[in-house]
């Protein structure tokens, strides 16, 4: 079924790409890029880096849940009533503990909505936060990592915001030049492992239209 969903994408690929173009803003920030879709309210592509510094510091700045527009892209990102009793979390692309070694400013950063997704508790608190844990590891093993995140789809709408049908994170680890590349289902399913997710980098590539340099 899996495998059905990703040639069904592969089909829609020149469509998808064209409204892409058409539709996306990209947005730099001290710690990521992200690449919001002005018409889902979601970023379908946040790229940054994961750095030994950046996640092994001795006194992290404690996580302060202060979700907030990007002042880049008011507009489109003043997004906190939409998700209000919604039942979905606000799902970090870069995540909030991947800055807590740096200062208050690229914390603050990392709550703009243009860095968040609707996603389900069990994804946002499951197989997704243990690929960030995964991450952060790995950095603190072989300092930078490379690391893409984003979504793809609408499965449907809380508010003006698509909830989005997969999610995805590709992961570069530079000193072992090794690539690692996976899709969530965004579901209410109980975690299932993240084997159980993996796929190819070059099936992402193909799938959302980016691609991942190291």
């Amino acid at each position: 079924m899996f495998m059905k969903k990703i040639y069904v994408f592969l089909f829609l690929l020149p469509l998808i790409s064209l409204c892409y173009g058409q539709d996306t803003i990209r947005i730099s920030h001290k710690n990521y890029t992200t690449v919001f879709s002005k018409s889902k309210k979601y970023p379908v592509m946040v790229e940054w880096w994961v750095t030994k510094a950046k996640v092994s510091c001795v006194s992290p700045i404690p996580r302060k849940d202060k979700f907030a527009p990007d002042p880049k892209l008011p507009e489109h990102t003043n997004l906190e009533l939409d998700y209000k009793g919604s039942g979905l979390d606000r799902g970090h692309m870069a995540p909030a503990a991947d800055n807590q070694c740096q200062t208050t400013k690229e914390m603050e950063e990392c709550f703009y909505f243009s860095n968040m997704s609707p996603q389900y508790h069990s994804l946002n608190a499951g197989d997704w936060k243990t690929l960030e844990v995964f991450t952060r590891e790995y950095a603190k093993q072989h300092d930078s990592v490379h690391v893409w995140a984003g979504n793809i789809g609408e499965s449907k709408k809380i508010g003006r915001v698509s909830v989005p049908k997969e999610c995805w994170k590709v992961i570069f680890i530079k000193k072992t030049n090794e690539w690692f590349a996976f899709m969530f289902y965004n579901t209410k399913d109980k975690p299932t492992g993240l084997k159980s997710h993996e796929v190819s980098k070059e099936v992402v590539e193909k799938i959302t239209g980016f691609k991942f340099n190291k």
